[in-house]
């Protein structure tokens, strides 16, 4: 069996995705923050923004020609190579969640899917401590790892408009919570009240790739 290959591809004319084989993982996910950080410090490179299991790089000017480019991509293969995995020590916020209710619409479609009642996905669902992956969607908004698998439910087939900041949903095998309103295809079971972005504050976001989120059941409406 041939071992997946890590693969790039070009975003426009001033970035690029790498994006590393195999499954998404926290060891996987610790070496894209160790790339990040070295790529960050490549003089061609303005930014590292690290993703799920990729790494987007942006440019002050697109690369002069082909064979730039291809240096640049051999580069990056052979820096994730030798990238070893960077465990960083973030901080563990308590986020309080009310489960179902208004605030947890699709709790219901959770339930039906996984053949559990409201009490097994609760629990299940604010047991682990999850480690944040990466930053994006809209400002503030963090992936997660780490949730039970036996909670996963597919994303909804038709997305809703729009659902309010703090939503904590869940999309096939993760979760996460909204950091403001806007539309979603996952499914929210439940709501916080936690403000994820300020604009005002220096960073802006609250959480950081690295930081871990625990969900602390403030209530389960049925």
């Amino acid at each position: 069996m041939i071992a997946p290959t890590a693969s790039v591809s070009l975003l426009g004319t001033t970035a690029l995705l790498f994006e590393a084989p195999g499954e998404l993982a926290l060891p996987s996910q610790q070496r894209i923050w160790a790339l990040a950080r070295e790529a960050q410090a490549w003089p061609e490179v303005r930014e590292a923004v690290p993703g799920m299991n990729n790494l987007m790089l942006t440019f002050e000017r697109a690369p002069r020609n082909t064979a730039a480019l291809e240096a640049l991509e051999a580069r990056l293969h052979a820096a994730w190579d030798a990238a070893e995995a960077l465990p960083l020590e973030g901080r563990v916020v308590e986020l309080p969640v009310v489960y179902g209710g208004e605030g947890g619409p699709h709790m219901a479609d959770v339930v039906a899917h996984t053949g559990l009642s409201v009490e097994e996905i609760v629990e299940r669902h604010s047991t682990p401590v999850y480690p944040v992956y990466a930053l994006g969607s809209h400002p503030g908004y963090c992936y997660l790892g780490g949730m039970d698998p036996r909670i996963a439910t597919p994303r909804r087939k038709v997305p809703v408009l729009s659902i309010p900041g703090g939503a904590v949903s869940i999309g096939g095998v993760q979760t996460g919570v909204s950091a403001s309103a806007g539309p979603s295809g996952w499914n929210t079971i439940g709501s916080t009240a936690m403000t994820f972005f300020d604009p005002s504050q220096d960073p802006p976001a609250r959480l950081q790739p690295g930081d871990m989120i625990r969900f602390r059941v403030q209530g389960v409406i049925r």
